[in-house]
């Protein structure tokens, strides 16, 4: 049922499954364009995005929601430990909620990291015709040692750096948004964790984004996917860029990002047999 007021001035709220979430939408409302829905990253939150999703709404014309999943930002915490497969248990389980909430009709899934995982899972094994296409921005499909290690390292940075200060001006319980996304990434049972089946259920065209210096996980992952889609697939790898190409290379990302749109409009807007 939808229960989020649309309006780009400030955060609002929207409640799913008993927990209420900060969220923010940009341009027009679902009955008047496409929407292009953000999911952010493990440690991300609506914040952390900075200016992307306004940005994002100015470059496409479409509207843009976007907003901190339970356990981060000044959402709702989460219950500890996360189980290992909360990824695909927010798919499942709230993502469809959120959609309904914001009226959604039609448009994008947009994801960062374990948010593009959260939309990977979603487009292979929900069968919802309003998603009519994917934005996956260093994608998670399986583990890898590299991930691994550079997640070993936050946890150091947390416990005895400054991470865990930097980090709490952005999450109410930065203990909650930390602690269950990096417990679960380095738990030994989670090495086995792979959702790259769901790449096999696509059938909409996918925009896949990587930094070619992704600290987080190697281009294997975006290997994976053009190796198993079925659908249109656009590949952009970004140099100088790392982890998080919506801060580090915004421009290049809003660009890709407006063309894959554009396109997808123009598709949607051709005369059927014309």
């Amino acid at each position: 049922m939808e229960n989020f007021r649309w309006d780009s001035v400030t955060a609002g709220w929207i409640e799913i499954r008993g927990k209420k979430l900060e969220a923010i939408a940009h341009g027009p409302p679902p009955g008047d364009a496409p929407t292009i829905v953000m999911l952010h990253e493990g440690l991300g939150c609506l914040e952390l995005w900075r200016d992307f999703p306004q940005s994002l709404a100015e470059k496409t014309g479409m509207g843009v929601f976007a907003w901190s999943r339970a356990g981060y930002g000044r959402s709702d915490p989460v219950q500890m430990p996360r189980p290992l497969d909360y990824m695909t248990r927010e798919a499942m389980d709230d993502l469809p909620e959120v959609l309904d909430a914001i009226g959604f009709r039609r448009g994008i899934l947009l994801g960062h990291s374990d948010g593009a995982s959260i939309a990977a899972i979603y487009a292979g094994g929900v069968e919802d015709f309003r998603v009519r296409g994917l934005v996956l921005i260093a994608p998670h499909f399986f583990t890898e040692q590299v991930g691994l290690d550079a997640i070993a390292a936050a946890r150091t940075a947390y416990d005895s750096g400054d991470l865990r200060s930097k980090l709490a001006r952005y999450h109410v319980n930065v203990d909650n948004a930390f602690r269950g996304w990096n417990d679960a990434w380095l738990d030994p049972r989670f090495r086995d964790w792979n959702i790259a089946d769901a790449i096999d259920y696509w059938r909409i065209p996918v925009l896949a984004v990587q930094g070619e210096g992704d600290q987080y996980g190697t281009l294997a992952q975006i290997d994976e996917i053009e190796g198993r889609i079925y659908s249109p697939l656009d590949k952009v790898i970004l140099t100088d860029c790392r982890h998080s190409p919506h801060v580090e290379a915004t421009d290049r990302l809003l660009d890709a990002v407006g063309e894959f749109a554009a396109r997808l409009q123009r598709i949607e807007d051709e005369p059927v047999g014309g």
